[in-house]
């Protein structure tokens, strides 16, 4: 496993941005698919966006695509989502999470082994 902590949310107005970091320690970082999960109030926890252990290939769900973008820097141990154009819906608590394999698209969160706290982003309409 890997230790993970979020942050960088906040409030922000809707069509405005906001960046995420995702600070990892551990060993073999570049080993693990990094991701991007959120949860809003009452809801299910919902995948955002991952990459692979290179950083070569990433994936978004439909919803962010054009919108948030994901890269992940080995040499510091970092993830880091940047969200632009940011909606209402975009609201809920927004989760890093990492496992050991290299595939990179795993969209399953019961498929991540280690989360961090949540960093909660709120867009106001």
């Amino acid at each position: 496993q890997v230790q993970l902590v979020e942050s960088g949310g906040g409030l922000v107005q809707a069509g405005g941005s906001l960046r995420l970091s995702c600070a990892a320690s551990g060993r073999t970082f570049s080993s693990y698919t990094m991701a991007w999960f959120r949860q809003a109030p009452g809801k299910e926890r919902d995948f955002v966006t991952s990459v692979n252990w290179s950083g070569m290939s990433t994936y978004y769900a439909d919803s962010v695509k054009g919108r948030f973008t994901i890269s992940r820097d080995n040499a510091k141990n970092m993830v880091s989502l940047q969200m632009n154009s940011l909606k209402p819906d975009d609201t809920a608590v927004y989760y890093c999470a990492a496992v050991p394999l290299r595939f990179g698209m795993i969209t399953d969160p019961s498929k991540y082994d280690s989360w961090g706290q949540g960093t909660q982003v709120t867009v106001s309409s």
